[in-house]
């Protein structure tokens, strides 16, 4: 998940009120921070009864287990790990940010990800979001436009143990080698959806998307394939990410 630039490149914050989480102070004797992720989970998924697509039934139980399992604080640089588990964007480095938390749960319930689903991610940055779909069983693609993120991250998610496919590049064009998706998720602002992604989404599949919207900010859409090969467009809430860059 990157900040700044390309269409790799995530991502900011979520433009709904009453947002904030209740922080917990670090343990150092708790050296995989395990406390202080309960606590932003508990608080997530608290939010999440509130977020029209995913009320009254709240965040699976399968994506809050993930989020469980994933230690965001590998994902951000050292002098980022005391704040790892607070919910909002950090920077990870050359002009980019790794995304916040609830709004990176929200998207991931929305993709409907099971396991075996085959997913595109868009923009790997440090590698948070890919690890989260990996632990949901989850075969994934990421490209990420800032090369060396790209390497970091491949490395880190093999580290970790999380099984993903990494490659540089402009993510505009998709993946289409290991096409068709179950499931894509892009994590800048478009301009517009761009088609080959919508072409590489597999029937009964999801992509979930910020395109720009009038007055500097963007809407998060969620669009379905039926099965006909139609499309289901809903345009969920106002969110701010960065523009991307690239073909488009």
């Amino acid at each position: 998940m990157t900040g700044s630039g390309g269409f790799g490149r995530r991502i900011a914050s979520l433009a709904i009120a009453g947002m904030g989480l209740t922080m917990i102070a670090a343990d150092h004797s708790d050296p995989d921070r395990r406390a202080e992720r309960e606590a932003l989970v508990a608080g997530i998924a608290q939010q999440a009864r509130g977020f029209p697509e995913i009320a009254p039934r709240g965040l699976s139980p399968e994506v809050l287990a993930a989020l469980r399992q994933v230690p965001r604080h590998e994902f951000v640089p050292p002098e980022q790990v005391a704040s790892a588990y607070h919910d909002r964007p950090l920077p990870i480095g050359l002009g980019q940010t790794i995304s916040q938390p609830s709004l990176v749960a929200f998207m991931t319930e929305l993709l409907k990800v099971r396991a075996g689903s085959r997913v595109l991610e868009v923009g790997t940055g440090s590698g948070w979001q890919a690890a989260l779909l990996a632990a949901l069983g989850a075969e994934v693609y990421s490209i990420e436009i800032v090369a060396p993120l790209a390497v970091t991250a491949e490395a880190r998610l093999a580290r970790l143990g999380y099984r993903v496919t990494v490659r540089a590049g402009d993510g505009y064009r998709g993946w289409p080698e290991h096409a068709p998706f179950d499931a894509i998720i892009v994590t800048a602002g478009a301009p517009r959806v761009p088609p080959p992604l919508v072409e590489q989404l597999k029937r009964g599949g999801r992509l979930v998307i910020p395109v720009d919207a009038p007055g500097g900010w963007q809407q998060l859409w969620l669009i379905e394939k039926r099965a006909d090969g139609t499309l289901d467009e809903r345009s969920l809430m106002d969110v701010a990410f960065v523009p991307l860059t690239g073909e488009h």
